[in-house]
């Protein structure tokens, strides 16, 4: 049943919902086009701003799904981050795709919903804040990534201290910025686009 729940997991976050907001609605391969990314940031410059906020709860929903499955069988902490991080996985290196797909922005803050509620609604508010000011969203993805393991250690510590979750904080991290290594370079350079420019 675990594994079963791992695949389905995957195959669920592995949704290529961007993509299909591209070909659909604009008739566009999003991978071929802006940061090829298939996540709702490239939706948003290059298909419209509906279909980036229907792609974006989607993406959402595709990463607390699969760990309120978990609890729900009452799998313990392990299995629920083994959940949350194939269903990452499946977003970022989507079969379908060529595994070739988005940042794991959104479906990583749905994981961290499911997980813990808490934590999720801090990191979007401080993706929110760092975006109000910046209006750069990797920018903003980035800090409130950096800021994950901080927030979950905050929110789990003492008596209370869950391992399985600081170190699902601490590789979502790594995966969020790995996946934005190239924006990290652009920012550094001053060439990250912001919202309202397509590039």
């Amino acid at each position: 049943m675990t594994i079963l729940i791992l695949i389905f997991a995957y195959l669920i976050g592995s949704i290529p919902s961007g993509y299909l907001a591209g070909k659909w609605i604009a008739a566009i391969d999003l991978r071929q086009i802006g940061s090829g990314s298939t996540g709702a940031t490239n939706v948003l410059r290059h298909v419209g701003k509906w279909p980036a906020l229907i792609v974006f709860l989607i993406d959402i929903i595709k990463g607390t799904i699969p760990v309120l499955i978990t609890k729900n069988f009452l799998l313990n902490d392990y299995w629920q981050v083994a959940a949350g991080l194939a269903a990452i996985s499946g977003h970022i290196w989507p079969v379908w795709l060529g595994w070739k797909g988005g940042k794991a922005v959104a479906t990583g803050l749905g994981v961290l919903l499911g997980l813990a509620w808490q934590v999720g609604l801090a990191c979007f508010g401080i993706f929110i804040t760092i975006l109000s000011f910046s209006k750069i969203v990797s920018l903003s993805s980035v800090i409130a990534a950096i800021s994950l393991p901080i927030l979950m250690f905050i929110r789990f510590h003492g008596s209370d201290f869950r391992l399985p979750y600081i170190f699902l904080s601490l590789i979502t991290m790594t995966m969020i910025l790995w996946r934005h290594r190239s924006n990290l370079k652009r920012i550094i350079n001053k060439e990250e686009p912001k919202i309202g420019r397509s590039h």
